[in-house]
């Protein structure tokens, strides 16, 4: 059965699930430790998809899925660091909560700080609350459908709300917000060739869409491989500041109709005035 959520009780989820993203957060930082400590003290493995997983994303995953299933309407919870459960088990859900409890593990051993943890609604298919965190750098972005995106800032230790929207590129060009990794694919270099003269804001973790949510970048493209834990909060944001997210036929991002919950290549954008689908799209062959 579908749970009525009325726009008031959307609002009180986010709400809820900001207070649980603050609280994984402080969770996080209590084994990031202290600036200018080391990463001895973080237990690190490899995932099957070779990428790190960390003493850290396992604790924020387990407060988190905790915290969340208790809420009411009580929902069923998908983290990157759940087991993976079969399509055919969750393909029908009406809602459930979507979360990556550690966004960025990379930029947490780095310790840059652009490290997230993101919580998202699911509701039909698409998101309709997203919450990011970036505990280190004490910001948040959050959004509910149809009630607007906002940026939050701890400031005298209250956190202050500010609306948030993307921006029409200016006069002054393009910015491309894009990973800190330094390898640049084919792909994704070719998309940048295609921009012209543009500059570039390197950032980690889901914080490149909310960049663009906040219309301090024009576009992010994400030209591999990402789960749907990545985005689903960020599109939700994006969606609700006036962008878009989405695959590179500027089709809107779907949630739990694949197998392996693994994204399309996708981008970000706010002016929906420029081309997007012709600079994404592959290399052209030779007429000849």
């Amino acid at each position: 059965m579908k749970p009525t959520l009325e726009p008031a009780e959307l609002l009180e989820l986010r709400d809820q699930a900001l207070q649980v993203a603050r609280d994984a957060g402080t969770c996080i930082l209590e084994v990031y430790g202290p600036e200018g400590a080391g990463v001895e003290r973080v237990d690190v493995s490899v995932k099957s998809d070779q990428t790190p997983v960390t003493t850290a994303d396992m604790a924020a995953h387990a407060l988190i899925v905790d915290r969340l299933a208790s809420l009411e309407p009580q929902l069923p919870v998908i983290s990157e660091e759940s087991d993976l459960i079969p399509l055919r088990e969750r393909h029908d859900w009406p809602a459930y909560w979507l979360v990556d409890p550690l966004d960025g593990t990379r930029e947490f051993l780095r310790r840059n700080g652009e490290f997230a943890v993101n919580i998202a609604l699911i509701v039909d298919h698409r998101p309709v609350i997203g919450v990011i965190l970036a505990p280190v750098l004490d910001i948040a972005y959050h959004a509910v459908r149809g009630a607007g995106a906002w940026k939050q800032a701890l400031v005298d230790g209250e956190w202050v709300s500010d609306p948030i929207n993307v921006r029409n590129i200016p006069d002054t060009g393009v910015v491309v917000a894009r990973s800190r990794c330094p390898s640049t694919g084919a792909r994704l270099q070719r998309f940048l060739d295609r921009l012209g003269e543009h500059d570039e804001i390197a950032m980690g973790s889901a914080l490149k869409s909310c960049l663009v949510a906040e219309g301090a970048a024009d576009v992010y493209a994400r030209l591999g491989p990402t789960g749907e834990w990545d985005t689903g909060a960020a599109q939700c944001i994006v969606e609700e500041a006036g962008g878009h997210l989405t695959d590179t036929r500027l089709q809107r991002l779907r949630y739990n109709e694949r197998d392996t919950l693994i994204n399309p290549h996708f981008v970000v954008f706010g002016d929906a005035g420029v081309d997007w689908a012709d600079h994404l799209a592959p290399k052209r062959a030779d007429a000849s």
